[in-house]
């Protein structure tokens, strides 16, 4: 232990945890040794060293009064103390004891310095990260935006994570450093405030809304036309996935809306769909425009995620809340399962906040999931209320062309200066870079980080009323995020309001990321809030690149708060979200055209209402077994559809059968959810996927495609060969519930020129859809049989469909030895994309699972200590502790733990106890 820390009890655990840790200590140290390869030598105490110690006494200067740290059996902190400045301290040191090599990857990530501790592989996401400046904005943010209050609790955070690190060495923080030790020198340097703010910018960037779709647009110019775009982005399905907001109200100076919800004329703001008026009116997207797109998706793919989504891409997670009347408790029931990039450890740290006693001087007794790295509670709930969120995927980001002129860019027949700024990027083992920033007045030039980027095509076209092309345009990118706001001052404000007023008030300063944020109260009550800073735009709606040098397509302001939708205590007792379009047609202002299309939603909407209807009654089990639900709503679609094909290939006809009688239910021992998926990905192959342009489509496979323009047979005209360029994570069609409603727009059409495949080498070629059908049964067969064997009764979805956690950082980038010791799995799940057990995958790319419920919890707003709570990993990032991922295996069940919360709750679960004293 350091010098300042003395101790009246070790961390000790039983005799037989205490062998199995021995023993699995043993087999790590050979494995070392063994991987290493050049003698190198670690010890148990290495691998021990940086266990937390979590019994005793613990002395720490700045501390003003004593404070409790209790532990349940899961690791799980609920700290005690008798002023703000002392708890929010205490959470500081406690996180760091469990999470700080995770806290500090994220703080290098928000600040671009990830070079300084991995080397040169990591300075073009540098560059990227510097030109977005997000940790310049946090410092702005700090300084000029932030309440006195908020600072205060910053800076006790920030003491306590300094107090934690003080006199450590690298091997006795992680063991991440000391494996860092063997290529690096780097010592982690103090924690500061402004890391703190930095992270909820790497939030707002994971949900950043339809950047990508803004991209994807128009890379899809180069080989659709705009109905065929219009195709692949249907508009919004009110008459049969209803919006989060039915009964509720907005209000503004210059409008009143009352009830009006779904109904409506034809929306200006709300449908989905690819029409827009970028790029000056032109729907194509200029030819030199198709290499900078490209460009900036492959930096896109490179930027490490905030572990919120692989970013951007398919981001969802669901929330909802029934009222008392519904409920076996006479209480709401409030539930929420964030759908998030798997990381190890879990985004999430769970822990309690609790004031002794609730005072001006202490005025916080919150439990919930946090973020290591950050002090308060996210999303959880308090003595009075509870709160959850969910991405509202509101239009928060916009690419302008900029037409440069000499030093500087044109802007309404002007020539405006560059703002500049020169970034130095520290590299580990190499020398040091320098980078200038540049700054339009619509925000940095992303062109200037990529040589693809860079290179604006000579053939570049658009409205003639653009500038000469000269040598090309260059692309920038105006984002909420970027601009100083005041989300860390939601976080305590929401942390201790106390009903639906102060909460309202509350998500009024939670400007960036846009979240829908779901509301309960001890007394009864239930509600809905839509916060965020959403542009009002000029011209333009966003759904494609807009001149930069026209002032009319620069923001016009906000949409004002008071305008923002929100719902309380709604006549029919329940309110959803998960995704969905948040209000009505005939909302006058436009928050996206990108929502999600609502098949979880409306999934969660039909379970409640099956569950209540004839006076029936919800239980907090009720709510956790509708987190697990696995069904498939595009397979009750198909599969009818699937069964009338005549088959006949009896191998194939063997496989088909397993579809007979199926649920819809994606259990992880399902045969027929395997090869329905199988089924599923191959229909959006033939039918979407090959269509598209290569940057698009998965890197490295090429395919004999149809030239530009042309989606018809391949005899039509003379095929040229393609390979893709997109990661699989992000790749398309990604088999979201977007292509559903695509592909249910088309299902009775069965001569539509999208079920026109060509043909191939071994295939003929497909006209109508019951052919295209045959063919991806026929196709789907034959990739299980590669995948799964011959025999259909040994298949399953879990086989399929597995999860890796993997340590983010080393246990990506690592060696393979140090992969081994540090990532878990694989697990075999069921659910799937876009059902509410939402383990997503990309059927472009895999089976794998890419994003999964991050957490889960259920809250008895009757009896708090009643609710209930799941982590993905653990509560500790210590590769070998015995909280490093206890809760998985529960998680993977869909299970629950105990969540305590009172006085008398915590000190019945808890089983170690460490005081912190001045």
């Amino acid at each position: 232990m350091p010098s300042n820390t003395t101790a009246s009890s070790g961390h000790k655990s039983g005799k037989k945890k205490g062998r199995r840790a021995r023993l699995i200590v043993i087999v790590l140290v050979l494995a070392i040794v063994a991987g290493i390869g050049y003698g190198a030598y670690w010890s148990v105490d290495t691998v021990r060293a940086s266990f937390p110690q979590t019994k005793g006494t613990i002395k720490l200067d700045g501390l003003s009064g004593p404070v409790d740290v209790k532990r349940d059996g899961n690791g799980i902190p609920q700290i005690y103390a008798e002023s703000d400045a002392d708890l929010f301290m205490a959470q500081g040191f406690v996180q760091a004891q469990d999470r700080f090599w995770e806290m500090d990857v994220r703080r290098h990530t928000t600040s671009g310095r990830l070079s300084e501790m991995f080397g040169k592989s990591q300075v073009k996401t540098d560059e990227f990260l510097r030109t977005l400046g997000w940790h310049r904005v946090a410092q702005k943010e700090y300084d000029s935006k932030l309440s006195p209050e908020t600072k205060k609790y910053l800076q006790a955070y920030s003491k306590g994570v300094n107090a934690y690190l003080k006199d450590k060495s690298g091997k006795d923080i992680s063991l991440e450093y000391a494996a860092l030790g063997f290529t690096n020198d780097y010592a982690p340097q103090k924690w500061t405030p402004v890391d703190s703010v930095a992270w909820l910018k790497a939030m707002a960037w994971d949900l950043r809304g339809n950047m990508q779709d803004e991209i994807d647009r128009s890379l899809m110019t180069s080989r659709l036309g705009p109905s065929q775009i219009k195709d692949l982005y249907p508009e919004y399905p009110y008459d049969r996935n209803k919006p989060i907001v039915q009964e509720g109200a907005y209000n503004s100076v210059t409008k009143e809306y009352e009830g009006k919800g779904s109904a409506g004329g034809q929306s200006q703001s709300q449908t989905g769909g690819a029409a827009g008026t970028g790029l000056a009116g032109n729907a194509q997207a200029p030819d030199g425009l198709q290499s900078q797109l490209s460009g900036l998706s492959d930096i896109l793919d490179s930027v490490p995620d905030a572990g919120l989504g692989p970013n951007g891409n398919g981001i969802g997670s669901n929330s909802w809340v029934v009222a008392g009347d519904h409920t076996i408790t006479g209480k709401p029931l409030l539930a929420n399962d964030p759908h998030l990039s798997p990381q190890l450890p879990s985004t999430w740290y769970q822990m309690g906040l609790h004031c002794r006693s609730v005072s001006k001087d202490c005025q916080y007794d919150v439990s919930g999931y946090t973020f290591a790295g950050m002090p308060g509670v996210v999303i959880g709930h308090n003595q009075d209320i509870a709160w959850g969120m969910t991405n509202l995927g509101a239009d928060v980001t916009d690419l302008y062309l900029e037409k440069f002129a000499g030093d500087g860019y044109e802007y309404d027949d002007k020539v405006l200066p560059f703002k500049s700024r020169v970034e130095t990027i520290k590299v580990a083992g190499g020398k040091s870079k320098k980078i200038t920033v540049r700054e339009t007045g619509n925000g940095p030039l992303l062109s200037d980080r990529d040589d693809e980027l860079r290179k604006v095509g000579k053939k570049a076209t658009v409205d003639s009323a653009a500038p000469d092309r000269g040598d090309g345009y260059g692309v920038s990118l105006r984002w909420t995020a970027l601009k100083p706001g005041r989300s860390m001052d939601a976080v305590f404000e929401l942390n201790k309001a106390k009903d639906f007023t102060q909460f309202r008030k509350a998500a009024a300063s939670f400007e960036v990321p846009s979240q829908n944020l779901i509301y309960a109260d001890t007394k009864g009550h239930i509600g809905y809030q839509a916060p965020g800073k959403i542009p009002v735009r000029g011209k333009g709606d966003g759904a494609l690149p807009a001149p930069g040098w026209d002032s009319d397509y620069r923001w016009t302001g906000y949409i004002p708060q008071t305008a923002l939708p929100y719902e309380y205590d709604p006549k029919r007792g329940y309110i959803v979200t998960a995704n969905q379009a948040v209000i009505g047609k005939d909302y006058p202002y436009k928050l996206t055209s990108d929502w999600g299309y609502g098949a979880r939603s409306q999934r969660i909407t039909d379970l409640i209402q099956s569950k209540i209807k004839n006076g029936g009654k919800v239980s907090t089990e009720d709510m956790r077994t509708m987190q697990m639900d696995n069904s498939s709503e595009i397979a009750k679609v198909l599969v009818p559809k699937l069964l009338k094909i005549d088959v006949k290939d009896s191998y194939v006809r063997e496989a088909q059968k397993l579809l007979e009688g199926w649920d819809y239910t994606q259990d992880p021992d399902s045969a027929a959810a395997a090869y329905f998926n199988s089924v599923w990905r191959n229909i959006l192959k033939l039918t979407i996927g090959n269509k598209l342009p290569k940057e698009l489509r998965v890197k490295g496979q090429c395919l004999n495609v149809d030239p530009a323009g042309n989606t018809g047979p391949a005899d039509e005209a003379e095929p040229v060969r393609e390979c893709g360029q997109r990661d699989a994570e992000s790749a398309q069609p990604d088999g979201g519930d977007r292509y559903y409603e695509v592909i249910r727009s088309i299902l009775d059409d069965e001569d539509n020129d999208w079920w026109k495949s060509p043909k191939t080498r071994t295939d003929a070629a497909t006209k109508t859809r019951d052919q295209l059908f045959g063919r991806a049964l026929e196709d789907a067969r034959w990739d299980l049989t590669a995948k799964l064997g011959k025999d259909v009764d040994t298949w399953s979805w879990g086989r399929l469909h597995r999860l890796t956690l993997k340590n983010q950082t080393l246990g990506v980038e690592g060696p393979g030895w140090l992969q081994f010791m540090l990532n878990r799995g694989p697990f075999k799940l069921g659910g799937g994309e876009a059902a509410v057990n939402a383990t997503g995958w990309n059927a472009a790319g895999g089976y794998g699972v890419q994003w999964v419920p991050s957490m889960r919890m259920v809250v008895n707003l009757d009896d708090l200590d009643k609710s209930k709570w799941i982590n993905l990993t653990g509560a500790s990032g210590h590769a070998y502790s015995a909280h490093y991922t206890d809760q998985t295996s529960k998680w993977v069940k869909g299970e629950l733990l105990p969540w305590s919360f009172s006085e008398k709750a915590v000190k019945g679960s808890t089983n170690d106890t460490l005081v912190l004293r001045p």
